[in-house]
């Protein structure tokens, strides 16, 4: 079987839509189903943006729900542009499904804001520090899946310096610093490689000292991913069963809240700019 394509924010967007529509039209899936040669099956699918209408489908969906013409040509154009293929498109069958949506969000993403417990974030981390980092959480890696990690998370760094370049705010636990990954001469590289992207623009780097002693970080990585209005933001905790990504209201505002109160904890970047500046001496 193929892989699933990763759904895109304008799939998620297109998929809400539809959602609301059917809603505003005071139908159920069923209702639905029986005036359209569209089963419910088939519908769950495009409302949860598992899969992409074809545009004789859509046009059936916004007849039924009478919908505008002004609007009906800014949903068939956000069905053009949700089949726009992202860079990551090509390895999506190597990797897994969760790694392969979060990179299609991240982007589309207008910025992300950043916590790591343990490790570099991934879009600062250098191909060394991927390589042994990788090596070390998965001993049974074959070597030519651990040069593909490396391959893809370095493709994921262009969106630092692009023209239009994602706004990351990255926030580490100070024990990221001490953590050897890799031996000396990687971990050199690493800092110096921080420390010149923390020189960037849209990037903010920040770290929570020891000192602070606990803090909310202490239960996990997360990431929230922050879009272009009227997208909104997701979402991402990391879990020993891999990513898992969160978009209710509430799970957010918990996420953002956690963000907020690591921001305040830690470091300023100046001070935290000196943190990295010590270990690499």
């Amino acid at each position: 079987m193929a892989p699933r394509t990763p759904p895109t924010v304008r799939m998620r967007r297109l998929a809400s839509e539809l959602r609301r529509l059917r809603g505003a039209a005071g139908m159920s899936r069923e209702d639905v189903a029986g005036r359209t040669d569209i089963n419910v099956a088939t519908l769950y699918r495009l409302e949860t943006a598992k899969g992409r209408p074809q545009r004789r489908t859509l046009t059936s969906l916004l007849e039924l729900y009478q919908v505008a013409p002004e609007e009906r040509d800014a949903l068939f154009a956000l069905l053009k542009a949700a089949g726009e293929k992202g860079w990551v498109q090509p390895y999506a069958g190597s990797i897994p499904e969760e790694y392969s949506m979060y990179i299609q969000l991240e982007s589309e993403a207008a910025s992300v804001r950043n916590y790591e417990s343990l490790l570099v974030p991934g879009l600062l981390q250098t191909a060394g520090y991927i390589v042994a980092s990788s090596a070390g959480q998965m001993p049974l890696m074959p070597v030519d899946q651990i040069d593909l990690q490396a391959k893809i998370r370095v493709g994921r760094q262009d969106l630092l310096t692009r023209s239009n370049p994602l706004a990351l705010w990255a926030i580490v636990d100070e024990a990221v610093l001490h953590r050897v990954v890799g031996g000396p001469d990687v971990m050199r590289d690493q800092f110096e490689h921080l420390l010149s992207m923390m020189e960037l623009p849209n990037v903010t780097f920040q770290v929570v000292p020891f000192s602070a002693g606990s803090h909310v970080g202490m239960l996990g990585s997360f990431s929230l991913l922050d879009f272009p209005d009227p997208d909104p933001t997701v979402a991402c905790v990391e879990t020993m069963a891999g990513s898992m990504f969160r978009e209710t209201e509430d799970e957010v505002r918990a996420c953002t809240v956690a963000f907020d109160h690591l921001r305040a904890t830690a470091a300023s970047p100046a001070a935290s700019a000196r943190m990295v500046s010590d270990r690499l001496r």
